[in-house]
């Protein structure tokens, strides 16, 4: 993500208020976008942060948060995964996810996690179709969840967590290696 960026962001930001209600409890902010930058989870660093933009063609159809080497530095956690609704369910999410994954494990990571509220049928679907194993809400505790700050309304979020074998198996299987 680049600063031009920013508006084209906050604009997929507030089209998917249906998920960051179910998530957070609260629409998207005008700060939103910034927040992204400086939202860390405890013990890691800023240049583990990757902020990612998703296009279909010139245009800015969803946004990645993820923290390489977190919460050690054989896992990458995945705090924010969103598409605009326009874009959903066309496959550009499932190309997405399998070419992180793969490059996750081609720098050595050997799983990722990512969260979900436990409501959220659309997400925990995509997260089993990617071949996350996709986990009760824990008791919810701390200022983070995932790779960010926990929103005070927050509660009752699952935790997928998917194994990277590596780079050389079968991408275009969603269940193996670094699909």
């Amino acid at each position: 993500m680049r600063p031009e960026d920013e508006a084209d962001v906050s604009r997929v930001l507030a089209a998917c208020d249906d998920y960051l209600l179910a998530a957070t409890g609260s629409p998207a902010l005008p700060a939103d976008v910034q927040s992204l930058y400086y939202s860390l989870p405890d013990g890691a660093d800023f240049e583990q942060k990757h902020l990612l933009v998703l296009c279909e063609g010139p245009a800015v159809v969803g946004v990645v948060d993820a923290v390489a080497g977190y919460p050690d530095p054989l896992g990458c956690s995945v705090g924010l995964f969103l598409l605009d609704p326009k874009a959903r369910r066309s496959g550009l999410g499932a190309r997405a996810a399998r070419r992180l994954l793969r490059e996750a494990a081609r720098r050595g990571m050997r799983y990722a996690t990512a969260t979900c509220p436990r409501d959220w049928a659309p997400g925990l679907a995509f997260l089993e179709a990617m071949g996350f194993e996709v986990g009760e809400p824990a008791k919810d505790s701390g200022p983070t969840v995932g790779n960010r700050l926990r929103f005070p309304a927050e509660q009752g979020l699952c935790t997928a967590v998917r194994r990277l074998d590596g780079p050389s198996e079968d991408a275009g299987h969603p269940g193996g290696g670094a699909a």
